[in-house]
C-alpha cells in the first residue's frame, strides 16, 4: 500500500499544515506516521469483518465524545453523516445516552466502550461477557477492543500535536 501524505487523518484532524515545525516533528518518524494511518485505514475498512463500519464509527464518535476530543468527534460525525446514520442513533451517541438506543447490541458495544475509556481496570471478564451475550462473535469482540485501544492512542496523539501546534503559534506570534 502506498502512503499518501495528503490523506493523513492525524494531520487533518490536528490541523497540521505542511512546512510547520509541528508537522515536521511528527513526520520525522515516517514509519510511525504510516503505521498510524495504516491502523486507521485497517480499522475503518468497510470490508473488515466482525463489526459493521457504522458500529465502528459510532464507537469512534462515542469515544471521542468521552475523552473528549472535539476535533476527532467532528471527523467521525462527518463520516457517519456521509453514511446516512439515522438522527436518533447519532443523537444518543453524541449526547452520551446510548442506553436510550433500541438496539441491545449497540447499547452493549457502547457500554463496553465507555468502560474501557473511563475506567479500563473495570473491563473485567464480566464486562467482556456482555458482548457475546449481545450477539458479538469472538472476532468482533477482538476487533472492538483493538478499535478502542487505537482510539485511545489516536486521541492522545491528536491532543499532543494540537498542544505543540498552539505553542508553535504562540512562539511565532511573539
Amino acid at each position: 500500500m502506498t502512503y499518501d501524505t495528503n490523506d493523513d487523518i492525524i494531520d487533518r484532524v490536528a490541523g497540521l499544515a505542511p512546512n510547520t515545525v509541528t508537522h515536521a516533528l511528527r513526520h520525522q518518524r515516517a514509519k510511525v506516521v504510516q503505521s498510524t494511518q495504516g491502523s486507521y485505514d485497517g480499522l475503518f475498512d468497510p470490508d473488515l469483518e466482525g463489526l459493521p463500519l457504522v458500529e465502528r464509527l459510532l464507537v469512534a464518535l462515542y469515544a471521542s465524545r468521552l475523552t473528549p476530543s472535539p476535533a476527532l468527534a467532528a471527523h467521525y460525525r462527518a463520516e457517519l453523516s456521509a453514511l446516512g446514520v439515522d438522527a436518533a442513533t447519532l443523537a444518543a451517541v453524541e449526547t452520551g445516552t446510548p442506553e436510550t438506543l433500541a438496539a441491545p447490541r449497540l447499547r452493549a458495544i457502547l457500554a463496553f466502550t465507555r468502560t474501557l475509556i473511563e475506567n479500563p481496570v473495570a473491563g473485567d471478564k464480566a464486562v467482556l461477557q456482555t458482548l457475546p451475550a449481545a450477539g458479538l462473535s469472538t472476532p468482533a469482540v477482538v476487533a472492538l477492543a483493538q478499535l478502542i485501544a487505537f482510539l485511545s492512542y489516536q486521541t492522545r496523539l491528536v491532543a499532543g500535536l494540537q498542544a505543540f501546534k498552539q505553542l508553535e503559534q504562540r512562539e511565532r506570534a511573539s
